[in-house]
């Protein structure tokens, strides 16, 4: 399964309420770095689909939920565990070190 995106409107029921953990990617289509990352995130998507969901917010058409967790630097990626951010990583990372740091914190 690919990755999910999640809006202001679904954010509640695709992140808060997931039966499984899920990593929010907040990015936006003028970063460089954010379209860098898509296609490793795309595969650990695939790779961790029974571990984790990974979902992606555009900051620009969602401004409500960034708002509220305060993202001011993009890409930022955020785990959220039952509900609750548990873990996040600024910046773009190759695969490898996004994939690692992952398994790492689930």
């Amino acid at each position: 399964m690919a990755t999910k995106t999640v809006t202001d409107d679904s954010f509640k029921t695709d992140v808060l309420e997931s039966d499984k953990p899920v990593l929010v990617d907040f990015w936006a289509d003028w970063c460089g770095p954010c379209k860098m990352i898509a296609p490793a995130l795309e595969e650990i998507s695939e790779e961790l689909a029974d571990q984790v969901t990974i979902a992606k917010m555009d900051i620009m058409e969602n401004t409500g939920i960034p708002g509220e967790m305060g993202v001011q630097s993009i890409p930022l990626m955020v785990l959220f565990k039952d509900g609750k951010p548990v873990a996040q990583k600024l910046g773009a990372a190759p695969k490898s070190q996004l994939k690692g740091w992952l398994e790492s914190e689930l």
